[in-house]
């Protein structure tokens, strides 16, 4: 049997979930249905698969960490993951991914995912990737799964598929030939294609030799082709990860894998598939999935409603409250607060892109930063002073660092952490404090078991987090 290699897709800001989404933890990373996140629910459904190897993951450099991190948490490893200093769309990603796999080789088949979609039925949908594999990828079609329509959605593309069978392939049961693929079409058009049974909403998912699709692509799209090799070649292995080189990806064409390949190609096939399948590509579509009350409302968090119909809360820190509402989306973080109409959320991209335009940084950071050591929560702050909740994981350590402009205080609520500063290493306990004075070299190392968290109190003329200067870093950062 060939083997199988999940290439799992990781790019993406995920703008229409924002406030819960931003560009520097986007909706893969966040658990929007169940307690795993989008990421890990997308590699948990392929258990089972038969040959299949570990995955590749391409990934943004800025979500390195969390994608290892989160990975670690599902006793799970990467093949590879492959960072993109820069995006380029899905045909160069897929590219990448498949010199990769055939580094070793082998010609395996790649099944690529997005890593932010929601799938009810991941029986179901093991099953349909085994009837793919079976005599259409194998033999040479690029397969695609096409979503059995629900309803008339605007919000997608659409495939038709053929009469025939997979080309290239022998006959396959479900899998047919791809008569062409449609942009999101107007409501009157997407009804006709529901009624007429013969078209499918275009998943992003696809399964296909890598041989296959590299050939594919140096005919269609022979440019992209090469900046992958060029890329893959100037790459260079740091920890767990492999670096594109960045000058050849980003000379790199931005094109997806359908303009670049699927659209031209005439060994494109199609499985017709009913898994519970949902991009949550929006609040709405959120609340769509979500378990609902008998009046349709779907609750995250401490929520308290009455007199309220169809509506999604997602609550935060604190207790949100909602009374008489109908349609409407509330969605509240530590430093943000949507409140929208529910038939409204396809345009939160355009709070996102009005904060963009003003510098403000709600748009790409949350409140709560995750770092490879951990994480920190920006309390409060004010002139000359910050404060912060800092929790660093077991046996984990901040850089070796000083500041120019900032000294720090240091008080342990709980745990065990080892501090360094100048030429002192000593231990601190819950209740103990240290004072770091400005332009001290220090670092902050947790040597336990348990997560150490404390409260840490700066002060100075400048605060910001490019006021660092490293001298020793286990991650291999330029920034803190």
């Amino acid at each position: 049997m060939t083997t199988l290699v999940p290439v799992l897709l990781s790019g993406g800001s995920g703008t229409r979930l924002w406030p819960l989404s931003r560009e520097m933890h986007p909706k893969q990373f966040q658990p929007l249905v169940g307690e795993k996140s989008l990421l890990q629910a997308t590699f948990e459904r392929l258990k089972g698969l038969p040959g299949m190897a570990a995955p590749i993951v391409v990934a943004n450099e800025e979500h390195r960490f969390m994608v290892a991190e989160q990975l670690r948490q599902l006793g799970a490893s990467a093949s590879a993951i492959v960072l993109e200093p820069v995006g380029r769309n899905t045909a160069p990603a897929i590219a990448v991914a498949a010199l990769q796999a055939m580094a070793g080789g082998e010609d395996p088949l790649l099944l690529v995912l997005p890593s932010d979609h929601v799938i009810a039925d991941p029986a179901g949908f093991r099953a349909a990737v085994q009837e793919a594999r079976r005599g259409a990828a194998e033999e040479g079609s690029l397969v695609t799964f096409g979503i059995v329509p629900t309803a008339a959605e605007t919000g997608y593309g659409y495939i038709k598929a053929g009469g025939g069978v997979a080309p290239e392939g022998a006959p396959t049961g479900g899998v047919r030939a791809v008569e062409r693929f449609v942009e999101k079409p107007d409501l009157a058009t997407a009804e006709a294609y529901v009624a007429s049974g013969d078209y499918f909403w275009n998943s992003g998912m696809f399964l296909f030799r890598a041989s296959r699709y590299l050939a594919e692509l140096e005919a269609q799209a022979p440019a992209i082709l090469a900046a992958a090799k060029a890329a893959l070649a100037g790459a260079v292995r740091d920890v767990d990860f492999l670096r594109l080189d960045r000058a050849a990806f980003e000379a790199c064409p931005s094109d997806s894998i359908d303009y670049a390949v699927m659209e031209k190609t005439t060994a494109a096939a199609v499985l017709p598939i009913n898994v519970g399948w949902n991009d949550v590509g929006s609040w709405s579509a959120l609340w769509e999935i979500a378990d609902q009350d008998p009046d349709g409302n779907a609750h995250h968090g401490d929520v308290l409603a009455l007199g309220c119909r169809n509506t999604l809360a997602w609550g935060g820190r604190r207790l949100v409250s909602l009374l008489g509402l109908q349609d409407v989306i509330v969605v509240d973080t530590d430093d943000a607060l949507l409140v929208a109409a529910r038939d409204q959320v396809q345009q939160v991209k355009d709070i996102v892109a009005r904060l963009k335009a003003e510098g403000r940084p709600q748009a790409s950071i949350h409140r709560k930063v995750y770092r490879p050591w951990g994480s920190y929560d920006g309390i409060d702050s004010g002139e000359r002073f910050q404060v912060k909740r800092i929790v660093v994981k077991p046996g984990a350590a901040l850089s070796l660092q000083m500041h120019h402009h900032r000294a720090e205080h240091w008080i342990v609520v709980k745990g065990t952490a080892r501090i360094t500063c100048e030429d002192k290493v000593f231990m601190l306990s819950e209740n103990q404090s240290t004072y770091i004075p400005l332009g001290s070299k220090h670092r902050l190392e947790n040597p336990g078991k348990v997560p150490v968290e404390l409260i840490e109190v700066q002060s100075g003329s400048y605060l910001g987090e490019d006021d660092i200067v490293r001298f020793e870093d286990v991650y291999g950062r330029g920034a803190r």
